[in-house]
């Protein structure tokens, strides 16, 4: 199956095809088109034409093309889930959450097309500004680039391609090189739900290529990233002023005061939280602090619940977990735990490849915390369980970070809810619930190496717009 790019509302073959293989049997499964600078060219300068429809829509045509665009992919969402356990592994059951998300986060794209507005601007509360009405407007700000990860090819792409649709704007698209066929899968879909021609351009390619063809292209209004903190801090520094919302690691703290009762519900969102997709979630628990006084409890039936994860093929409905993106991403696991073990950590539960590319849930103790498994960004199923005696103590070691996206408290005292609420250097704090947490009309995105600016539509759709003053003299 060959699979092209999709440029000014058609299909052009490229130059060069790579082979796309499934991550679980290793099987070839498509040979998809890698972008040059040319296409990648051609697609800004088609993305750039097309803001000019774009920009003149109304924002009811604009809401109508999103929820039409939200009833095909309901329409078709067992055989997107299908491309989704096809191509990264996702368990069937975790692919059809994510399609249900996608949908909803579309539909939301839909109600904030309608809802983009100014305020008035009380001049005359200025000396000299008597005798003028003066009121605010956002204006689409032209065309957008659009770097999306592997973990939720759908849902992530839906969180860049709906708010940028939603506020007038034109899109080129390159996917992750691992999943480009959940993204390529929504050009006919958009194409059918009547988006103009252009104005969604998709593009597989090399980084190398293609996001620094996007990154520093003048035509590029704004760019819209999710990956690691390297690439993201280096295309802040090459994109000039370009708008630019990053969305990048994390390593997620939770903690567990002395307060909490260990309930299965609790057990069950912290399993989850850790390992599903294989902890290949940006928010993933990685790190969990209990109070000395619930410890051993919580250990015991944490790992008892972990034990009980169904590891297998991606398109059977039992399957928790299955094999993680690539081979290498599973052999780091390995040497991360290894590394750990060298320095004093005890494997609670897994910790040894089961075969090539699947790692099993791994639950450590006594993990150092200069260890990769401790401060860097697992991106796997991997889980570091400390103790602690005081709440500041447990606060400090979450902080203890070049991290910062999402933290989590489970506490029955108001008082140690609002002190963590209140110094966590996170940017979103989930009390009584897991630092997983997520839906998609939230404000989402962090602080420190975790990122720049904020995605959940409402919030992206004012990064993907400009501000206009408008004042009239009476």
């Amino acid at each position: 199956m060959k699979k092209h790019l999709y440029i000014n509302g058609r299909w052009k073959e490229a130059a060069s095809y790579t082979e796309l293989a499934s991550p679980f049997t290793g099987e070839v499964i498509a040979h998809v088109a890698q972008a040059g600078e040319a296409d990648t060219d051609e697609a800004i300068q088609a993305a750039k034409a097309a803001s000019v429809v774009m920009a003149s829509m109304p924002a009811h045509r604009r809401s109508a093309i999103l929820e039409k665009a939200a009833a095909l992919l309901e329409a078709r969402k067992e055989e997107m889930a299908r491309i989704l356990a096809l191509e990264a592994a996702k368990p069937i059951k975790t692919a059809r959450g994510e399609i249900a998300r996608t949908i909803q986060t579309y539909k939301f794209a839909a109600m904030e097309a309608s809802r983009i507005h100014g305020e008035t601007v009380p001049l005359d509360a200025a000396p000299g500004g008597e005798g003028r009405i003066a009121f605010t407007m956002r204006k689409p700000i032209g065309v957008v680039g659009a770097i999306t990860p592997f973990n939720f090819p759908f849902n992530l792409v839906a969180h860049k391609v709906g708010p940028a649709i939603a506020a007038g704007n034109t899109v080129v698209l390159k996917p992750a090189s691992q999943t480009p066929l959940s993204a390529l899968a929504l050009a006919d879909l958009f194409a059918e739900a009547g988006l103009p021609e252009g104005a969604l351009n998709i593009i597989p390619g090399k980084g190398s290529i293609v996001g620094e063809k996007l990154v520093r292209d003048p035509r590029i209004a704004a760019i819209t990233f999710t990956g690691s903190p390297e690439v993201g801090i280096a295309m802040k520094n090459k994109a000039g002023l370009k708008r630019v919302t990053l969305e990048l690691g994390s390593n997620s703290g939770l903690i567990i005061d002395e307060t909490a009762d260990i309930t299965q519900e609790l057990i069950d969102r912290c399993v989850l939280g850790a390992f599903s997709f294989s902890g290949q979630v940006c928010i993933s628990i990685q790190r969990i602090f209990v109070h000395a006084a619930k410890f051993d409890e919580f250990a015991v039936r944490f790992k008892e619940a972990t034990e009980k994860l169904v590891i297998g093929d991606p398109f059977d409905d039992r399957t928790d977990l299955s094999a993680m993106i690539s081979n290498k991403e599973a052999a780091r696991m390995q040497q991360w735990v290894d590394s750990a073990v060298a320095q004093g950590a005890v494997v609670l539960t897994g910790g040894k490849e089961v075969s090539s590319g699947v790692f099993p849930p791994t639950v450590l103790t006594n993990v150092p915390s200069q260890e990769p498994v401790s401060c860097q960004e697992v991106f796997g199923p991997l889980v570091a369980l400390s103790s602690f005696d005081h709440l500041d103590e447990a606060i400090d070691a979450v902080n203890d970070s070049r991290y910062g996206l999402q933290a989590g408290i489970y506490t029955r005292d108001i008082q140690s809810a609002m002190r963590a609420a209140e110094r966590l250097e996170v940017g979103g704090v989930m009390i009584n619930d897991f630092p997983t947490f997520r839906v998609d009309n939230m404000p989402y995105g962090g602080v420190k190496e975790s990122g720049f600016g904020r995605e959940g539509i409402r919030y992206a759709v004012e990064e993907m717009t400009e501000l206009k003053l408008i004042s009239i003299k009476l």
